[in-house]
């Protein structure tokens, strides 16, 4: 096992990323769409790679949306091609031009068939690409690839896409985790950006995962598919949902496993380690939502149903009320039963509990008396947890969400300027 690395279900730490896994390279470069910074990136895997996807619910979709959805029936990859600073989106005909042409060119670049090659894109919407600068930085990051094996190198590669595909984000975001399989390691990496617009299904967020495992085309799909209901669709920042929201899972067989399927004996220990990625990634990303200052786990037990539990937990999770409360430390559980009321959901709410890390501030509806400087010692922390019990059945949901601090507001009042 390699250093920094650690095995699943035994957890996962984040030295490491998109190039962990044997056969990938990646590199993150400056192409000039936002001055200075690195704002386009590339990921390659040596060999063709069987990819799954997954994407944004809104009606409107950017370009590179509807592309990688048509090639995505292919189920085969080689490369992806990403630029931050623009989205795409809104663009017309000319976007989707723009958008086959970042794949063509890195196509004849790389030597590769134009529909083994995918592309993503995150920024401003409503603007016509910098061709001129896309094409340049589609050149340079070609050039900026490490070779495969190249150990330290290409690791870096790694870390320089996940700078390179931030927008609004303070920090990169990356994951790797190993599992055995057919007594062969097989290693899983990722990268995500995503910091406002977050709000399932999903949220404005590009993710992209790797993975040296041989895996058939239709189990990974499903893998991935569960492994983003259960994190990427369980986060919210503000509420909002973007144009171009994007997963995309490249698996290249160079550990030389067996291909897994749901038969595969160890079919459930690899989906445990995508979610473990996913998972953490999720976590990441809620942890730099725009202007956070606090990261909140919203988790509402004993709901007559399912559906009924994730209502009352996303109403809880997006208040603004709520959410400029706990920016201030403001142990106001009011905000909170009032969410828990207007979800959609029949209550009795003479039955609610609520507590903040397992300490009870309601019990049947009704205060409990708890000092409010113990609340707000909660509340003042970087990390705590809400638990709602209904006492109407056994479904349980839980969403991990952030405060709403005044820097979110000036961060999104000049966004395009």
């Amino acid at each position: 096992m390699r250093k920094g690395i650690t095995m699943v279900p035994g957890g996962v730490t984040t030295p490491g990323g998109i190039t962990s896994p044997r056969g990938f390279q990646a590199s993150g470069v400056a192409a000039g769409i936002k001055s200075d910074k690195r704002d386009m990136a590339l990921l390659v895997s040596d060999t063709p790679a069987v990819i799954a996807g997954v994407f944004t619910t809104n009606r409107v979709q950017a370009a590179p949306v509807l592309l990688c959805r048509e090639r995505l029936a292919a189920r085969q990859a080689r490369a992806i091609i990403i630029n931050s600073g623009n989205a795409n989106a809104c663009t017309g005909t000319d976007g989707m031009r723009d958008a086959r042409r970042m794949t063509q060119l890195t196509a004849d670049l790389l030597q590769l068939a134009e529909p083994a090659v995918f592309v993503c894109s995150t920024g401003t919407i409503g603007r016509p690409l910098p061709m001129d600068k896309i094409e340049a930085g589609i050149r340079l990051a070609v050039k900026a690839l490490a070779p495969a094996g190249a150990g330290a190198a290409n690791a870096a590669g790694g870390a320089d896409a996940a700078t390179a595909i931030m927008t609004t984000d303070t920090k990169p975001k990356q994951i790797a985790a190993e599992v055995e399989i057919d007594g062969k390691l097989v290693t899983l990496g990722g990268m995500a950006k995503g910091a406002g617009m977050i709000h399932p299904n999903m949220a404005t967020l590009l993710v992209f995962l790797t993975t040296d495992a041989a895996v058939e085309a239709v189990a990974l799909q499903d893998c991935l598919a569960t492994a983003v209901d259960r994190s990427f669709n369980r986060i919210s920042v503000d509420g909002d949902r973007s144009t171009n929201d994007t997963v995309l899972f490249l698996a290249n067989g160079a550990a030389q496993n067996a291909t897994l399927d749901r038969r595969h004996p160890r079919w459930k220990a690899f989906c445990a380690a995508v979610n473990a990625l996913t998972g953490e990634l999720a976590r990441q990303i809620v942890k730099d939502g725009e202007g956070a200052t606090k990261l909140v786990t919203v988790t509402v037990r004993s709901a007559p149903g399912k559906r009924a539990a994730e209502k009352v937990a996303r109403a809880v999770a997006n208040s603004l009320l709520v959410k400029t409360s706990w920016f201030g430390a403001d142990p106001n559980w009011g905000r909170v039963i009032c969410a828990v009321g207007y979800a959609g959901v029949p209550v009795n709410p003479d039955q609610i509990d609520i507590a903040y890390n397992g300490q009870f501030a309601v019990r049947g509806g009704q205060p409990v008396g708890l000092a409010p400087e113990i609340l707000h010692a909660i509340i003042a922390k970087p990390e705590f947890g809400i638990e709602i019990d209904l006492h109407l059945g056994r479904s349980t949901y839980t969403m991990t969400t952030c405060d709403c601090s005044d820097t979110y507001v000036h961060i999104n009042a000049s966004y395009m300027t």
